[in-house]
């Protein structure tokens, strides 16, 4: 299941597990439905109902404060549904959504918006209950008719949101403060769950003129600054440049308990850069409150200047917990050869991961060997008991090697090693129909030379992908390297339009209907979709049926393995690198709770100025 955290993006993702103290036990659709105030897909809720308020949190978590935000790229939207443009970072501090995620379990929310809701045993439907408290900024209430249009106008308008909410088919009011979405099929308990993560924007205002008397387009991208339900507003902004969001004092959410020493600062102000490289030294130079760093050589060595020396920098490695992930460049199988199993397989021969990491990466970092790493999901070894049981289920429509031989990535580092993996890769694009002429590999059947771009969004990627070319052209191969801007990027990417490019996937512990989107047939077409890779496998698409299907943990475990042992047999990507930990840098200015939630860094949620509490 995709964490959808208000903003539609990709990120990282949760999913469906039976929990059967969580349906009415012996309800019938004509009696009085159960009313839940909150839902898990993975066991019993910590919290009760009427809970004061996360046990994660500072409830005396002092407010106000600026704190100064940065972000790589560009923004010309505010307008949080629409999947054209590049939509304003923080856009999910406007809105509120159903339902809000607890950090400190998995795949858990307790009501936000929505009071509480039911569903019947079969799962067919799902009603969530308003809170009557709960008000747009403008002091008109939240109502059913808002979610249906927020539900209505995502789907239209968005493929995650088509891919992600395929399964509803309708939702309609069914009482004063009482919404109902409606399924296509039965006992997907993960339905209920994913629709508590649905943004909801105000039907009155996008259906009312504007400023210059225009009505409004939900259709269109917008720097109109939108209105919502949520605990901040749009203050100020200069297109494309800055952002401030200002905390309401009028926010009817403040004391409800899941909101309770959250959202703390007084403003939260985004700075856009075109360039990571600038970006960090804006917080060097004291710019920047908080950075998340993502190059290891700049961990190790680039830390090295006055205010970390002085301690007003402090730095903190954070353990993933709930997070997986795949990282990888990403042959698109839609454009030959790399159709050809082969020829993806002789790709990642071409990599050199451990000596990357020697040269470049500090040794920091593990080679990715699962689309499920560091989680409980990842396959490992042979298959055995309920995941062989699930594989032997398919075993006609999945490569027989998964039965017998664990994945493996190549292992490089030495001259040897480099030799040998590379010797290998030219076997495998010989069985694919290719020869070496000369410095060339040439496609026998079309005499036509093996040449492809591989399409990056950033130049900090290029020292990673400039080795890894020039190990192909060591075997005849011609892999030209191509960075684009933020929105040339995007566009492409939305179109598949790139012979290979560099993606990653973010993978929480409760998989379910955002594999599809991932890796299923049906989004392999479908221009906006995560399946970048072109995956349209009838295996594959059997085992996202189990995952999402699952009956319980077990089950649930037992099939996303066997998903991603069959994924990873097929050799769809070349599989990069990934820490073990999150590399976070912040200022003094900003301080957290002693402990962070075991399953989040929560920032800037329940984080707060420092200042603020001298005041």
């Amino acid at each position: 299941m995709l964490e959808l955290s208000g903003i539609v993006k990709t990120k990282l993702a949760t999913a469906l597990l039976a929990i059967p103290l969580l349906l009415p036990l012996g309800a019938r659709a004509q009696e009085q439905p159960t009313w839940h105030h909150g839902l898990s897909l993975v066991g019993e809720l910590k919290y009760p109902p009427g809970f004061q308020r996360f046990d994660y949190v500072n409830p005396d978590a002092p407010k106000g404060g600026d704190v100064r935000l940065s972000q790589t790229g560009t923004f010309d939207t505010f307008n949080p549904l629409l999947e054209k443009g590049e939509a304003a970072v923080g856009l999910s501090l406007v809105f509120d959504t159903l339902m809000k995620p607890a950090d400190d379990e998995i795949s858990t929310a307790y009501g936000l918006l929505a009071e509480s809701v039911s569903f019947p045993d079969d799962v067919s439907s799902a009603t969530f209950r308003l809170r009557k408290e709960a008000k747009w900024s403008d002091g008109k209430p939240v109502t059913p008719e808002d979610v249906a249009f927020s539900f209505e106008k995502g789907k239209e308008l968005n493929p995650l949101y088509q891919s992600y909410y395929k399964h509803v088919v309708a939702a309609e009011k069914t009482g004063e403060r009482e919404v109902t979405f409606r399924f296509d099929e039965k006992n997907n308990r993960e339905l209920p769950h994913i629709l508590g993560q649905l943004l909801i924007v105000p039907k009155h205002w996008w259906e009312a003129p504007g400023p210059d008397g225009k009505p409004r387009d939900i259709t269109r991208t917008t720097l109109e600054p939108v209105i919502g339900s949520g605990p901040y507003r749009i203050a100020s902004f200069s297109a494309g440049s800055t952002i401030r969001y200002e905390r309401r004092d009028d926010y009817w959410g403040t004391d409800l308990n899941v909101n309770v020493g959250q959202n703390n600062f007084g403003s939260i102000t985004y700075t856009f850069f075109g360039d990571s490289g600038v970006e960090f030294e804006a917080f060097r130079a004291g710019d920047v409150d908080f950075w998340r760093e993502t190059q290891a050589r700049r961990w190790a060595t680039g830390y090295d200047f006055p205010a970390v020396k002085e301690g007003h920098i402090k730095r903190e490695q954070v353990p993933f917990r709930a997070t997986g992930v795949m990282q990888a460049l990403v042959p698109n199988m839609r454009r030959k050869p790399f159709d050809d199993e082969r020829v993806r397989e002789a790709l990642n021969y071409a990599l050199d991961f451990e000596e990357l990491n020697r040269t470049v990466f500090f040794n920091q970092y593990t080679r990715v060997d699962s689309y499920f790493f560091l989680t409980e999901l990842a396959s490992t070894g042979l298959p055995q008991g309920l995941e062989l049981e699930i594989l032997n289920e398919v075993k006609d429509k999945i490569p027989q090697e998964v039965f017998t031989t664990p994945y493996a990535n190549p292992v490089g580092g030495t001259p040897q090693n480099a030799r040998d993996n590379l010797r290998r890769a030219i076997a495998l694009l010989k069985e694919a129909g290719f020869e070496l002429k000369g410095n060339r590999m040439v496609n026998v059947a079309t005499g036509r030379p093996f040449s492809f771009e591989i399409l990056l969004s950033s130049p900090m990627l290029e020292r990673v992908v400039l080795p890894y070319a020039q190990n192909l052209k060591r075997i005849g191969i011609e892999a030209s390297v191509r960075t684009v801007d933020p929105s040339q990027y995007t566009n492409r990417e939305r179109a598949f339009d790139y012979d290979m490019t560099w993606e990653v996937w973010g993978q929480t512990l409760s998989p379910g209907n955002e594999q599809e989107d991932f890796w299923g047939s049906t989004s392999a077409a479908r221009q906006g979709s995560r399946n970048y890779a072109g995956i349209a496998d009838p295996g594959v698409d059997a085992l996202i049926n189990r995952v999402i299907f699952a009956k319980d943990r077990e089950t649930l475990v037992a099939a996303t393995k066997a998903l991603d042992r069959v994924l990873l047999a097929h050799h769809y990507v070349v599989p990069l690198y990934y820490p073990r930990a999150a590399n976070i840098a912040y200022r003094d200015t900003i301080d957290r709770p002693a402990e962070l939630p075991k399953y989040a860094i929560g920032f800037p949620d329940i984080w707060w100025w420092t200042a603020a509490a001298k005041q």
